[in-house]
């Protein structure tokens, strides 16, 4: 065995370069099946940010069916999702410069098809029985919030509305024979996972929507609608404090697998899947237990449930045709990738990585799951990443500075999945703790409804109760205390800086700094959003100050660095710049980032690599350690 290098923590030199995992990353989503051939999205940021999409036709060769200069991304609710649809060789996409929806042809020629006004579209499905589709549309013709609604389009590029009335609608889906459809809609201050209607109606002929029938009870947050072959329709919900299976029939509501696990998922975008109804009456399955996706498939006849064992611990996107599933699946020490495994013999097959290069196993650090205790005597939940390179030790008796991470959402969630950006912290001798914080999905609904009024306070004492506990565990070095996060992750990282004297550096991508500016100005998907997490606004206002970290500059007195993109909807730039500008006057050392034309959430490969190595840079300045690659440093004012 060759000897280890001996180097401080932090000037590790990795395998992992930030080049690397923008040039050979992709980001993968939507998978859709027609007639044995299987298509995807990708995200590229080596082109830009450019989504397109891919086909396996049969078993056969991988190739691009979007025509070259074209991009499939739809803006419904700023996120997105559910982009595409495809039905006996044709697909209907959203392009991103227009947000019209195109027809592609099997002879690869493309039309448009919806018309052209301020109008966006989301979640597609093809009625072929009356030749149109069906989805999401979000018009912005109008003054003040855009309308959503349900609507079909002919493929001549008629219009008709199916569904209005409700603030937002997500999930359209129509039965085999096309004769009912269901959708999920609900109201402000509602978020998806709070509260949604699951809606059933007959369509007739002409494709005219019969009388509404509401599925679910108050207080339910529905997920995924799907019709069986015989007509029942299956959806999730978590009626029973977690997000399980149910089926309604003629003799009503029967549950189809009760477990505390989840298979639903916050409706952050569209067309996300967990589940799969087969033509054999069996539904494969991937739930969430811990964090950790476990795949199962579920006879429907005898109610069995068999476990398949996979080797991928985050699933998502599930299909199924044939014996076979199809899904988006990562391992702990792989990346994601589109994945077909046979039901019944379990081999997996890749079908396309979205990372080469993957380090060799002794420079990949494996999530250690960690449940810790915290304010009101609660418990939280934590995926711990020690520094792992099979070239390096660092000198004895030194400790590996700690980045905390804390997820946006913030009712998201995180996984243990192979992550690069992580392993671009491990490799290089960091420590990573990556923070499922009150509030998180993937634990059952109590433990989502415990940010009730908490945000920025929850959050905040899990992320500190996580790192001092590893600090008290002898694991990292509690005077190179770092805490990181997006968006809403950016908020509770302030926080953390602001309202806790435990970190000693912080990172904030596109974060919230202003709970006032935000609840005033961002986009109509999350503008009742603070209601339940804060308060409303106005009448809460003292609250809102309280909890917004530039009212409590005076209490900040560490470095903070800002990431931005000058396009971002979500959280405007002047979030950041508000914030910079009181640290600059203060003397406090403060670096900001400011990308041309970036939205929330960084696209572009270029955009993406000066991050992470200006984070990089920047953690190593305020640490006192010299990083292993070359890279240009960050400008640091006041240091």
């Amino acid at each position: 065995m060759p000897k280890l290098k001996s180097a401080p923590y932090g000037s590790w030199v990795s395998p992992i370069r930030a080049e690397d995992i923008v040039r050979d990353s992709i980001r993968l989503g939507q998978l859709m099946l027609d007639n044995g051939d299987l298509y995807w999205g990708e995200l590229r940021p080596s082109e830009g940010g450019r989504n397109t999409i891919m086909c396996r036709k049969g078993g056969g060769a991988v190739a691009e069916v979007l025509p070259e200069g074209f991009s499939a991304r739809t803006k419904v609710h700023e996120y997105g999702g559910g982009g595409f649809c495809v039905a006996n060789g044709e697909l209907w996409y959203c392009n991103d410069a227009d947000q019209r929806i195109y027809a592609v042809d099997l002879a690869g020629g493309v039309r448009p098809v919806s018309p052209e006004g301020p109008y966006r579209y989301a979640d597609l499905v093809v009625d072929l029985k009356r030749s149109r589709i069906v989805c999401v549309r979000e018009d912005h013709s109008g003054a003040g919030e855009p309308e959503n609604t349900i609507v079909a389009l002919t493929f001549d590029g008629d219009v008709e509305v199916l569904a209005s009335g409700a603030d937002f609608y997500a999930a359209p889906r129509l039965s085999h024979v096309g004769d009912d459809i269901a959708w999920i809609e609900w109201h402000h201050p509602n978020m998806p996972w709070d509260e949604t209607e699951l809606m059933l109606a007959s369509v007739d002929d002409a494709g005219q929507v019969g009388e509404l029938i509401r599925v679910t009870d108050a207080g339910e947050a529905a997920f995924q609608p799907e019709f069986g072959p015989d007509g029942s329709l299956f959806y999730v919900s978590d009626r029973s404090g977690w997000w399980n299976l149910y089926r309604l029939t003629e003799n009503g509501i029967d549950s189809v697998y009760a477990v505390e696990a989840e298979f639903g998922l916050p409706h952050w975008a569209f067309g996300m899947r967990t589940y799969d109804v087969g033509d054999d009456g069996r539904i494969v399955a991937a739930f969430l237990l811990d964090g950790i996706s476990k795949l199962a498939e579920i006879d429907l006849a005898n109610g069995g449930v068999r476990t398949v064992p996979v080797p991928h611990i985050d699933i998502s996107g599930l299909r199924t045709d044939a014996g076979c599933a199809y899904y988006i699946g990562a391992g702990m020490r792989s990346p994601s990738a589109v994945v077909t495994v046979d039901l019944e013999n379990g081999p997996t097959v890749i079908v396309r990585s979205s990372q080469e290069g993957i380090p060799d196993a002794g420079s990949v650090s494996v999530a250690q799951p960690v449940v810790f205790q915290t304010a009101g005597n609660e418990v939280a939940h934590g995926f711990f990443y020690p520094p792992m390179n099979d070239a390096f030790e660092a000198p004895a008796g030194d400790l590996p500075p700690l980045i905390v991470k804390s997820h946006g959402g913030p009712t998201g969630q995180t996984g243990c999945a192979y992550e690069p950006k992580i392993q671009f912290w491990t490799s290089r001798g960091l420590a990573v703790f990556d923070v499922n914080y009150r509030g998180s999905t993937g634990f059952g609904r109590r433990y989502r409804r415990l940010l009730d009024g908490n945000w920025g306070v929850a959050d905040m004492e899990d992320c500190v109760a996580g790192a001092r506990m590893l600090v008290e565990q002898g694991l990292v070095d509690g005077e190179r205390l770092a805490i990181t996060g997006g968006s809403a992750g950016g908020y509770t990282t302030l926080c953390a800086l602001t309202y806790s004297d435990l970190f000693k550096a912080g990172a904030s991508h596109y974060g919230i700094g202003d709970l006032e500016a935000l609840a005033r100005d961002t986009h109509k998907f999350e503008s009742r959003y603070l209601d339940r997490l804060v308060g409303r606004w106005p009448e809460d206002r003292k609250t809102y100050i309280a909890r917004s970290p530039i009212h409590h500059t005076d209490r900040l007195s560490c470095p903070v660095i800002f990431f931005q993109g000058t396009g971002d909807k979500v959280v405007p730039p002047n979030q950041a710049e508000a914030m910079v500008s009181v640290l600059r006057e203060k003397g406090i050392p403060v670096a900001y980032v400011l990308f041309e034309g970036e939205g929330h959430g960084f696209r572009e490969a270029a955009n993406i690599r000066r991050a992470l190595e200006g984070e990089l840079s920047f953690y190593g300045q305020v640490f006192g350690f010299e990083p292993g690659d070359d890279i240009g440093p960050i400008e640091i004012e006041n240091l």
